[in-house]
């Protein structure tokens, strides 16, 4: 691949990951240990992950069960879920925490597909405008040594690219409303 292209590619495939790193954050009914990614307790003066204090297990479909490695930390790993967006009350039986997924209605689950689709579509005009940018740079080649048959050829690589990427998060948000919708 042209060095060029690279440059933007790199660009377009953190875009599509942003995508799937969020769309694991989104509870859908189940229990999704990435749900607690963007939790962090204080852990010895250090913000830390939820997921670096202890194991983190499923028993059923709809239960997370949180393990810390040091007992001490249950009281502040509950505080962390509680102060988050999380929406769900932690029970902490003095060894273990335990979240309880409820059923998603309806509604909700319709509510999260239309969330799902405003974030697929903010990613795919960032992926526009990473084209854009490309296609201004390209342009501005013209003014040096290089041909505009090479500078066509650039940007048509650019649209293959933007097509690919566009494709993939429609695919990534059809896969993941279809999942929601799934009761």
């Amino acid at each position: 691949m042209n060095e060029k292209l690279k440059e933007y590619e790199d660009r377009m495939k953190k875009t599509a990951d942003h995508l799937a790193s969020e769309f694991n954050t989104i509870r859908a009914g189940r229990a999704n240990p990435h749900v607690l990614d963007n939790i962090k307790v204080d852990y010895y003066g250090t913000m830390t992950p939820v997921g670096q204090v202890g194991n983190i297990s499923i028993p059923e479909a709809r239960l997370l069960q949180i393990q810390p490695w040091d007992k001490t930390l249950l009281k502040e790993v509950e505080k962390a879920i509680q102060a988050s967006d999380l929406g769900i009350n932690p029970t902490n039986d003095g060894s273990v925490i335990r979240l309880v997924f409820p059923e998603l209605t309806e509604e909700r689950r319709k509510d999260l597909v239309k969330d799902i689709k405003k974030k697929g579509e903010a990613d795919k005009v960032a992926i526009r405008n990473i084209r854009r940018d490309g296609n201004d740079a390209f342009k501005k080649l013209g003014k040096s040594d290089v041909s505009e048959d090479e500078i066509e050829e650039l940007q048509d690589e650019l649209q293959k690219l933007t097509d690919k990427y566009i494709k993939l998060i429609d695919d990534m948000i059809d896969e993941k409303s279809k999942d929601i919708l799934t009761v």
